[in-house]
């Protein structure tokens, strides 16, 4: 019985084996695309890997080994500090090469997709950190082999670089910058964490500074939904100084950080714009 068992399992494996060999090139070929068509319909609705409502341009270099675009900031902001954030969903993890990428982040979103960020100023997560879409994972830097503050920006499919993408819409590659721009919609959803401003007559404008647009005025103390925060100008009121100011969810617009109900000069928990 123990040598009809053998036997049976040897015949088994034989005709696995059998099988195997009778696949034709072709067939190979067809599950091979096959797969790859699955992998290609896995890919994430990626987003820009910057904050929502910034403006950027981007340009590709011919020199460039895999399909990257370098992204530089076009709306008057710094680029150099700017808070980079997860196109996508993953598993961040970080890496430096002095001599080429300098500090960047590798994000595995699964089915063989990944996203790179090189040149990082700095790193906001720690390697192996599960990220959600729009959490910063860094700051816009020039480490490694740069001439100047950008983010390199790459999407690989099982370690191939691809034509990016940006809302499910390729890019272009321009050879240079300020002839494509695109204006970052990622983290601009969610309902906001609450506060209470306090004060009469408090201002929202349409941005972080004090010669901006007026957009409405808080006539008392109101509840409001922050959206995200970012430094603009120094205001200085009841003893206190803040240059740091929150977007507003239904009021659409910018208030300092100084008018919130909040001990803290930054607010806790609040995502940089």
């Amino acid at each position: 019985m123990k040598h009809r068992g053998r036997l049976t399992a040897l015949l088994a494996m034989a005709l696995t084996t059998l099988l195997a060999l009778l696949v034709t090139p072709a067939q190979a070929e067809d599950q091979d695309d096959a797969a790859t068509r699955a992998a290609a319909a896995a890919r994430p609705n990626f987003k820009a890997p910057y904050p929502c409502g910034q403006k950027w341009t981007y340009s590709h270099h011919s020199r460039e080994v895999r399909r990257a675009l370098d992204f530089v900031r076009a709306d008057g902001g710094s680029t150099a500090g700017s808070p980079v954030l997860a196109s996508a969903g993953g598993t961040a993890t970080r890496h430096n090469q002095p001599s080429g990428a300098g500090r960047y982040i590798v994000i595995d979103h699964g089915s063989g997709w990944k996203t790179y960020y090189f040149h990082l100023a700095s790193y906001s997560v720690a390697s192996g950190t599960r990220v959600s879409q729009g959490q910063q994972i860094g700051t816009t830097g020039s480490t490694g082999n740069s001439s100047g503050a950008h983010i390199h920006y790459e999407q690989l499919l099982n370690g191939v670089g691809q034509n990016i993408t940006i809302n499910g819409k390729g890019l272009p590659y321009p050879g240079s910058y300020h002839r494509n721009y695109l204006t970052s919609d990622n983290g601009c959803g969610g309902t906001g964490k609450p506060f209470t401003t306090w004060g009469t007559g408090v201002r929202v404008r349409a941005d972080a500074y004090l010669n901006s647009r007026i957009v409405t005025t808080l006539s008392g103390p109101t509840s409001v939904r922050v959206l995200c925060q970012k430094e603009g100008d120094t205001v200085r009121a009841e003893g206190y100084v803040n240059k740091w100011w929150s977007k507003l969810r239904d009021q659409r617009g910018f208030v300092s950080n100084i008018y919130i109900d909040h001990p803290a000069y930054k607010l806790p928990g609040v995502p940089v714009c």
